[in-house]
């Protein structure tokens, strides 16, 4: 279960129940951001190009780029593979927007996630949206212009542009989320 969710923007506490609930409907649990046998799979790269540098320690993909790991699927204009030794330490899509969706559990419906810029840090555990971030589980979702998932620490944090008024953080949370919560916890009282 989720420990916390923190909206940065005028820093305003959200209430713990609506937390939960919001990121319960989102992604479970730090096992349950993918299949069990997804980090089993092969990764398939197609590109319309693909550059690999040593030297720098990066592969370099270009041109209607798809990723697919199991039930793991990444569309973007590009993504950079970036190595530490022989192992992808970080990876990079960008487009516009870059969309990812993962199925985490099969009972689960789909993990659907955009953002102009779709970071995983392997050495941090944490995937980051930004630009135009969205991420959505079974009708609920989360927008802001920065969503960090910190998968150990189940940890999300949306943020907000701070240079523009207008940016602000936005959460929905279907109705159907929310019986399902109280349900799943044993509280049906229907107030």
């Amino acid at each position: 279960m989720w420990r916390a969710f923190m909206f940065r923007r005028h820093e305003r506490p959200a209430p713990l129940a609506a937390c939960l609930l919001i990121l319960a409907s989102l992604v479970s649990t730090t096992a349950a951001i993918a299949l069990p046998d997804d980090r089993n799979q092969p990764i398939l790269i197609e590109a319309d190009e693909a550059v690999r540098d040593e030297k720098q320690g990066f592969t370099l993909y270009q041109g209607n780029v798809t990723m697919d790991q199991g039930s793991l699927h990444i569309k973007a204009e590009r993504i950079t593979v970036y190595h530490d030794a022989e192992k992808a330490d970080r990876i990079l899509a960008e487009g516009s927007p870059a969309h990812m969706q993962q199925q985490p559990e099969p009972d689960k419906g789909l993990i659907k996630a955009r953002a102009n810029v779709i970071e995983y840090h392997k050495s941090e555990d944490r995937v980051q949206l930004r630009d135009n971030a969205s991420i959505e589980q079974e009708g609920s979702t989360v927008t802001g212009d920065s969503i960090d998932y910190f998968i150990t620490e189940q940890l999300v944090r949306a943020d907000s542009d701070k240079n523009r008024e207008d940016s602000r953080v936005q959460v929905v949370i279907e109705a159907t989320a929310v019986q399902k919560e109280k349900e799943a916890s044993g509280n049906t009282d229907r107030k």
